[in-house]
């Protein structure tokens, strides 16, 4: 699948960051203009007539789409960060990777019980650090709108965590395997 037909810009890196990955890069679609245009433009489109009040990004490339969609958006942006990284008042949230474990914190005060939340990163693999921002946003009293991704990888199963979570999920396009 790809909707908007950005996949041609996105690069992919054999054996990263282990052996038997294949490595979604989009950091080459966010260095073309036209690309990471097509990306803004594409994820807005499903959003376009839904009031939203926060977007969330979660670390890093989140927060590259996140600003760009919030500004679009007329709304504010609320960074997920791993732990650590917020000074102030945070809530926190472990969750299990691919190949580890780990923790993602938001700050206390960034979202107001039912605010409506447009959550975004960059891309879905078994859905954990997805469903850590979910949790997060969810503790504050946040109602998400939409989860949406530049890449999906159903293939391990992300999708179908947050489909069973009942969120509705956007994704530009898909890639088969690992």
């Amino acid at each position: 699948m790809d909707k908007i037909g950005i996949k041609k810009y996105i690069r992919t890196i054999t054996d990263f960051p282990h052996k038997g990955i294949m490595f979604r890069d989009v950091t080459t679609l966010f260095s073309d203009p036209n690309g990471f245009d097509l990306t803004i433009k594409g994820m807005l489109s499903s959003v376009e007539n839904t009031n939203i009040d926060k977007v969330v990004g979660i670390e890093a490339r989140g927060f590259i789409l996140g600003g760009a969609l919030a500004n679009k958006l007329h709304c504010g942006f609320v960074p997920i960060r791993k732990s650590g990284k917020l000074p102030g008042s945070v809530i926190s949230q472990d969750y299990e990777l691919e190949y580890g474990q780990d923790t993602l914190e938001i700050h206390l005060e960034s979202i107001g019980p039912g605010e409506r939340v447009l959550l975004i990163d960059d891309l879905l693999a078994t859905g954990g650090t997805a469903e850590a921002g979910v949790k997060l946003i969810e503790k504050l009293g946040g109602n998400i709108v939409s989860c949406n991704f530049i890449v999906n990888l159903p293939d391990l199963g992300g999708s179908k965590k947050l489909a069973n979570l009942g969120l509705s999920t956007h994704f530009l396009c898909s890639f088969s395997g690992t």
